[in-house]
């Protein structure tokens, strides 16, 4: 069983190809984070985790998920990770989720796909040609995995020293106290009310006011609203403005998928 959370698309496309290529099934996470519905999961297969990395680890909330829920059946678990290149110390988060449930941890696979985080400029969007060269690496990277996985090998990753641990653990939580605010996004006239973006919040910080949609606190800055919007109508003040909004789904169809 494949189970997955993706803000853009980039973990949805790389569940779904490890699907085909492992005759497995996929299970989108979103309405069940939005429910705290941490009803059990069965699996005859090793179970796989699709997850994006948010500053250097894996979506507090997700991790908040795998260690509710229960996941019945098969004991082997494997994490993919989807980054900009820097997939932090979320090895050692999973590592632990895995031993506390159980479960035999069969290793993570570290994917470099394109960016989606416009809601800052230390991030630049990337040029068409570097985004193809990233999803067409990944494709391959992705069918090399899927033997692995039905071959029942360990997947190993690069090592994780001490440092940056030592760095991250208390560097995250005021990172995106600082960072992640929700007073900068704002909505064009163009805004139809459509409630999408209240849809696809996987912490539900978003509700509408007035045909609307509003930011509460606490947001993941998952870029989910502000990329999926049909309107192009959410923006985050001062920053997002002039940028292209990244979702894989336009560039879906030039992907190299052999």
């Amino acid at each position: 069983m494949i189970l997955y959370f993706s803000a853009t698309g980039n973990t949805k496309y790389i569940a779904n190809k490890l699907a085909k290529d492992l005759d497995d099934e996929t299970i989108n996470l979103l309405k069940k984070l939005k429910e705290n519905d941490y009803s059990k999961i069965h699996s005859d297969k090793p179970f796989i985790v699709c997850v994006p990395i948010y500053t250097c680890e894996t979506p507090k909330f997700v991790n908040k998920f795998l260690r509710n829920v229960e996941l019945e059946g098969n004991k082997e678990i494997y994490f993919i990770f989807s980054s900009g290149g820097y997939a932090g110390i979320a090895n050692n988060i999973c590592k632990r989720i895995a031993r506390k449930k159980k479960m035999k941890y069969m290793g993570r696979k570290e994917l470099t796909m394109p960016r989606n985080y416009v809601a800052s400029n230390m991030y630049p969007m990337l040029p068409k040609e570097e985004i193809l060269r990233r999803l067409n690496e990944a494709t391959k990277q992705i069918h090399e995995t899927s033997k692995q996985i039905s071959n029942h090998e360990v997947l190993k990753g690069r090592h994780i020293w001490l440092f940056e641990s030592i760095i991250t653990i208390p560097f995250v939580p005021v990172w995106t106290k600082i960072k992640n605010k929700t007073k900068k996004f704002y909505t064009k006239d163009s805004c139809i009310g459509c409630s999408k973006c209240v849809n696809i919040c996987p912490i539900n910080n978003i509700i509408l006011e007035n045909g609307k949609p509003k930011w509460i606190t606490n947001c993941a800055h998952c870029m989910a609203c502000i990329s999926n919007c049909p309107k192009n109508a959410i923006e985050y003040r001062g920053i997002t403005e002039t940028k292209e909004k990244y979702t894989i789904s336009k560039y879906i169809d030039e992907i190299d998928e052999k």
